[in-house]
């Protein structure tokens, strides 16, 4: 009874838990939960910093694409100067239009005489219009890349920190089962403080993992939706090019 008793007196006078835990952490333990520590702060640092990214971007869209919507001339936003900084749908706006502007005119230079250059230009072919097409594509590709950058430190932390606290508890139970092996005996009392350290970076390494897993899935799912916007605007896009600016009439000689 009073082997069950000592541990217990031992945890209130240390504060209990993880602080005795910590306490009785080998040097090796306490080089995995500083690990640990860190990758948390990295992953809350990349979870924090999309979601502001995010809703900016979601902010800056809905503004955009307002604009956008609201004049049935495509270029007029490119041709007045407006940005949309934070929004990925922005970049792919303006890709396309700077390709078009080059394919009509020969230059994407927005001066006081843009306006009058494209009255004037002649409309564009089916195969300059691809070219168009490919520089949005393009464009949406950069963006995703950069909307998912950093997501991998999150998907590191959320597979590798169990892993690493599993590891501090497998090394820790290992160290008491070797000083109880020398010592030649084994009670609770013995066992106790190295058993409670060892898990401790097991505890840590979920408590890093569980907050990343759920930041990752909910922050993968918006991106993904993301991109997908970005594609259906590129085609509204090439669709309003196409209306405008691209000759038919090799289309309906041939009929």
């Amino acid at each position: 009874m009073a082997s069950f008793i000592f541990p217990a007196q031992i945890l209130a006078e240390s504060g209990g838990g993880l602080f005795y835990a910590f306490e009785q952490s080998t040097t090796p333990g306490r080089i995995i939960l500083f690990s640990l520590f860190a990758a948390s702060v990295l992953s809350w640092t990349v979870m924090v910093t999309k979601f502001r990214m995010l809703r900016r971007a979601r902010e800056r869209r809905s503004d955009f694409i307002e604009a956008f919507r609201a004049d049935r001339q495509p270029l007029s936003l490119f041709s007045s100067g407006a940005r949309f900084s934070g929004a990925p749908v922005f970049a792919v706006y303006q890709a396309g239009c700077k390709e078009l502007c080059f394919q009509m005119l020969g230059s994407a230079e927005v001066d006081e005489t843009f306006a009058a250059r494209l009255e004037t230009s002649p409309k564009i072919s089916h195969a300059q219009m691809r070219m168009v097409q490919t520089a949005m594509e393009r464009a949406v590709g950069e963006s995703a890349l950069r909307l998912e950058s950093q997501m991998v430190l999150l998907s590191t932390a959320v597979s590798g920190a169990p892993f690493l606290g599993l590891l501090g508890t497998v090394w820790g139970v290992m160290e008491t089962f070797g000083d109880v092996a020398m010592a030649g005996k084994a009670n609770l009392a013995a066992m106790a403080p190295g058993v409670s350290a060892a898990l401790i970076t097991t505890v840590t390494g979920l408590l890093v993992a569980i907050p990343a897993m759920f930041g990752y899935n909910w922050l993968i799912t918006t991106l993904r939706g993301m991109v997908v916007e970005l594609d259906n605007f590129a085609a509204e896009l090439s669709s309003a090019f196409e209306h405008k600016y691209v000759d038919h009439g090799e289309r309906r000689r041939n009929l």
